[in-house]
């Protein structure tokens, strides 16, 4: 009997979900991150995992990992010292950086700069020059870049290299050339080069992209080989890494060491892929999510059961060109610190966490001061009978403690205080929601919302009345959920090149014949890995914009589609797209800027874990009970406990539904449905509609 592990490392839970192949049956366990060394956290989680449900480690044959540490070098500053080869004349391409200041028509006058992640007194010039059509204007005087680099190692602080030179996404010979010399010479570091990691046009960003792979790279590809390492000891050598890219699809071991890059959403994109699972399974193919954990939440927006994904990735004040899941963050979790100004007195919440340690003052890990969580469990949302992760208590009496600051503050009661936290929670989470629909074109009323996390479920049903997405689903397991997306999703790599063709000026001939030899080179990386090329489902995207835009938007078809209908089908969806966002479309100058193949392996759907089913009543489920505070006052409610829950149980509110990984809260007027797939749906009671 084989088995997978879906792992997920958040900034206060480590979430791990195992799952038996045969036959869908899962096990899960959430055990605290240990930021200093994220791998410890991992390893204490399988041993719980394996203890608790009785598996032996030796039968779990794939590891599927989402993983923050490429994320929180970027983050905490903490990378490599990178050296940084140009063209003779862009050394300060960097500096530069189109001349961007983030703020108003006056941000440069308060903008400081942070560091370059490759300082200037590490960057040297090569002289060699690329035409822009891909033929050699001036070859690379090797002697003289032999010599630059022997006085950069001299430094002996350049801790990972970086080439990149003008128009080398045309072709690139010369820093392939430049590599295999800087190879003879910094022969214990990596190098990479912007051809292959990014062969796309615009010289500061595939710098700027190539630059930071080489600065998480050697911290990445540590973590990597240790965890590997100690995955083999534990569970044998036949066991297989995979880690999940920005984009929801995974790498193997190896590629995701090379390229981490592609790394630095890989959290959240998890959660993502567990929503649309899980979703689709109930019948919900248009949904938006929000995953709130310990210290943010993320959100994001899936039409027809796949997410969308924007062709840059950012995190802090870095922009790299990197895939990622349309996500957006913001620092409202369930451990974000609430204060009061002197100054101003007004309530403010986040984006400063308690983080894992020393976490909420409710958790008694040495705490004091307020969070959302300690404003849960004063309003009883969290009743101290509920334990997280099944190992953890709670302590009411220092939560109403913490609370009190903020109550006494603003000369408020304590409930009153907790109520104004929560709400302010759920505003910053309603204003990203509103970032990935509203302000994309999308009425949040024609979709669903799925809440997840371990905290998430607390407030979905808020975030239901916020936006008027309903129903709103919390699906099973909701706390390990991005685990559960981890383990469910397959592994994908693309293949991309600049092609800025006025499409009238193209025809369909030499399109599919760059899309055709993309197709091979997404490919190879896959069959490398050991995936027969009969198992590759294949996507062909374009960028399209009109002539004379900055802006352009990614269009998504199939081969077959592209072989039926050609050129028009571009123009199509990108007029459709363009509407969807500008409400306009124009009837020509329709321009194609880059082509990429994405190729995955062909997904093969586990079986669902079989669902309750019986007589059992609600009564039945009942554990206690309690009083909620709600909009004001008290409200008489029960606890619930969700694994005695059967297929069709309506759960009126007011009331709480407890698990083992997280806590669900019904509000007075709202019920609940178990469906067939274990999904809560959550409706209000005088819906009128069955979405």
């Amino acid at each position: 009997m084989s088995y997978r592990l879906g792992v997920d490392v958040g900034g206060t839970f480590t979430d791990l979900l195992l799952i038996n192949e045969s036959n869908g049956e899962t096990h899960t366990a959430k055990v605290l991150s240990t930021p200093d060394d994220s791998s410890i956290g991992v390893l204490n989680g399988i041993a719980r995992i394996c203890e608790e449900s009785g598996i032996d480690p030796k039968q779990i044959n794939r590891v599927m990992h989402g993983t923050t540490v490429a994320t929180n070098a970027v983050l905490t500053g903490k990378g490599a010292k990178v050296g940084l080869v140009t063209t003779k004349g862009y050394k300060h391409v960097l500096q530069v950086a189109r001349s961007f200041c983030p703020g108003g028509l006056g941000g440069w006058v308060s903008y400081v700069k942070k560091p370059l992640l490759a300082p200037l007194e590490l960057t040297i010039e090569a002289n060699e020059r690329m035409g822009a059509d891909g033929k050699t204007v001036k070859t690379l005087d090797e002697q003289a870049f032999r010599n630059d680099l022997m006085k950069l190692k001299a430094k002996g602080e350049v801790e990972a290299l970086t080439i990149c030179f003008i128009n080398a996404y045309v072709n690139g010979e010369h820093e392939k050339q430049a590599k295999a010399v800087a190879a003879e010479i910094f022969t214990d570091i990596p190098i990479s080069i912007s051809s292959d990691i990014v062969p796309e046009m615009q010289e500061y960003e595939r710098t700027e992209t190539t630059v930071v792979n080489s600065y998480v790279r050697p911290q990445v590809a540590r973590y990597v080989e240790n965890l590997q390492a100690s995955l083999h000891e534990t569970m044998g050598q036949d066991l297989h890494l995979s880690i999940l890219r920005s984009d929801g699809g995974l790498a193997s071991a190896n590629a995701a060491a090379d390229n981490p890059v592609n790394l630095l959403m890989s959290g959240p994109a998890g959660g993502v892929s567990g929503a649309i699972h899980f979703a689709s399974a109930a019948g919900y193919d248009n949904v938006l999510t929000f995953d709130m954990g310990g210290t943010s939440t993320d959100v994001a927006l899936i039409q027809n059961a796949k997410a969308r994904i924007r062709r840059e990735t950012r995190v802090g004040d870095v922009t790299v060109r990197a895939p990622s899941v349309d996500v957006r963050t913001v620092g409202a979790g369930g451990g974000s610190l609430a204060f009061v100004p002197v100054l101003t007195k007004a309530l403010r919440v986040g984006p400063e966490s308690a983080g894992a340690q020393p976490g909420p003052a409710a958790y008694m890990k040495g705490g004091v001061e307020p969070t959302v969580c300690d404003a849960n469990v004063v309003l009883g949302y969290l009743p101290s009978d509920v334990q997280l992760g099944g190992k953890m208590a709670i302590d009411k009496a220092a939560a109403v403690k913490a609370v009190k600051k903020v109550a006494d503050a603003m000369g408020l009661s304590v409930e009153e205080a907790a109520e104004g936290i929560v709400r302010i929670a759920n505003e910053a989470m309603f204003g990203a929601l509103r970032l990935v629909s509203v302000e994309q074109g999308f009425d949040p009323r024609d979709f669903a919302l799925v809440g997840f996390g371990g905290a998430g479920p607390l407030h979905a049903n808020a975030l239901g009345i916020l936006t008027g997405s309903w129903p709103t689903i919390i699906p099973p397991g909701p706390g390990v959920l991005c685990a559960y997306g981890d383990a469910t999703t397959v592994v994908k790599d693309e293949a991309s090149k600049t092609y800025v063709t006025l499409i009238k000026n193209t025809n369909q001939a030499s399109l599919a014949k760059l899309f055709h030899e993309l197709t091979e080179k997404a490919s190879s990386t896959l069959i490398a890995d050991g995936i027969s090329e009969y198992e590759l489902d294949v996507t062909l995207q374009a960028d399209v914009r009109y002539t004379g835009q900055a802006f352009q938007l990614s269009i998504e078809i199939s081969q077959a589609d592209f072989e039926a209908q050609g050129l028009d089908l571009l123009i199509s969806r990108f007029d459709e797209q363009h509407t969807q966002l500008f409400t306009f479309a124009l009837d020509e100058g329709h321009e194609i800027v880059m082509v990429r193949a994405i190729v995955s392996a062909a997904s093969t759907a586990l079986p669902l874990s079989k669902q309750i089913t019986g007589n059992t009543t609600l009564l039945e489920c009942k554990i206690a009970d309690t009083k909620i505070y709600h909009a004001g006052q008290y409200h008489q409610a029960a606890i619930y406990e969700r694994a005695k829950m059967v297929v069709g149980l309506v759960i009126p509110g007011p009331c709480i539904v407890g698990e083992m990984d997280s806590t669900t809260v019904i509000l007075p007027g709202y019920v609940a449905t178990v469906d067939t797939v274990g999904n809560l749906l959550i409706n209000p009671v005088n819906a009128n509609k069955n979405k």
